[in-house]
């Protein structure tokens, strides 16, 4: 893990741009490959499922940025971040796909709202506010960089390819978030202003983010998942870095994002993903069976 939130610009990589595709090589070999030893078949698609919601609905949310962002370069910023989600989601609804009898199309089209398994933070639209967008992806990057690090190693090998991949791209997603929050926290009193409601507005969902399932407990037991809350320490002093470089204030806000300890990850939602599954959904549902 890199020590600052831009180190990750300066270290080698493929390629020094965004990340623009969402193909995985050999993912097709790689999506049958044989279950870990000592895995529950349905643990694993279960957690495929939790990882591969959180990157398509917030993959999503980003596309209604197009055309709505403040500036051309930004809306294709945030398209190729959700592009990049995107691939990732594809990938890990693949998995769970293969695992339980149903394709990627299946798992993203025709599952009802409780059956999704994405954490709260992902859910709520922000109504357009681009503050609000940029702190949403700024936590979120921070803390699915920090699962990606731990998740090269899992012993399956879809979610460790996923992760190995992912790891570049939601580098660029954290800086990219990082820099617009430098921008807007430390710019006009109006832009302070704004970006400082915007982390009040999301951080009430952080809790959730570290609160780990009976499913996830197994799996970290069998080598393919990681403790999301091993991963608190890193996120906060990610955020705390860049709340304190843009002049703004962790909000004192608490963190619950579940009721009564149940949330996204039992399929407990907010009131927002349903009507964003029904844009989500509509095409596929209009015409049956038809192929993409």
């Amino acid at each position: 893990m890199s020590g600052s939130v831009y180190d990750g610009l300066t270290e080698e990589g493929d390629d020094p741009r965004w990340a623009f595709g969402s193909g995985f090589e050999d993912s097709e070999a790689d999506i049958v490959a044989p279950v870990p030893a000592g895995t529950d078949p349905a643990d694993l698609a279960e957690y495929c499922l939790m990882l591969g919601d959180d990157a398509l609905v917030l993959s999503h949310r980003l596309t209604e940025w197009v055309s709505n962002a403040p500036e051309l370069e930004e809306e294709v910023a945030l398209a190729n971040t959700a592009l990049d989600l995107l691939g990732q989601a594809r990938v890990l609804l693949s998995r769970a796909g293969h695992l339980t009898g149903r394709d990627e199309d299946a798992l993203a089209y025709w599952r009802e709202v409780s059956e999704f398994r994405c954490v709260g933070l992902v859910e709520p639209s922000d109504d357009l506010d681009f503050a609000r967008a940029i702190a949403r992806l700024l936590v979120f990057s921070s803390w699915r960089l920090a699962l990606l690090h731990r998740l090269t190693d899992s012993a399956d090998p879809v979610v460790a390819a996923v992760a190995a991949k992912g790891v570049k791209e939601v580098t660029y997603h954290r800086d990219h978030a990082a820099r617009w929050t430098l921008r807007l926290g430390d710019g006009t009193p109006e832009s302070h202003r704004r970006m400082q409601d915007a982390l009040e507005w999301v951080w009430p969902h952080l809790g959730e983010l570290f609160r780990t399932t009976d499913t996830e407990r197994r799996l970290v037991a069998a080598g393919v998942a990681v403790d999301p809350a091993d991963t608190r320490e890193e996120v906060d002093a990610v955020l705390a870095q860049v709340i304190g470089r843009a002049t703004l204030t962790v909000p004192q806000v608490p963190a619950t994002g579940t009721v009564g300890g149940r949330g996204g990850r039992q399929g407990v939602h907010t009131e927002k993903l349903e009507p964003a599954l029904v844009v989500l959904q509509s095409l596929a549902r209009r015409h049956p069976g038809a192929s993409w």
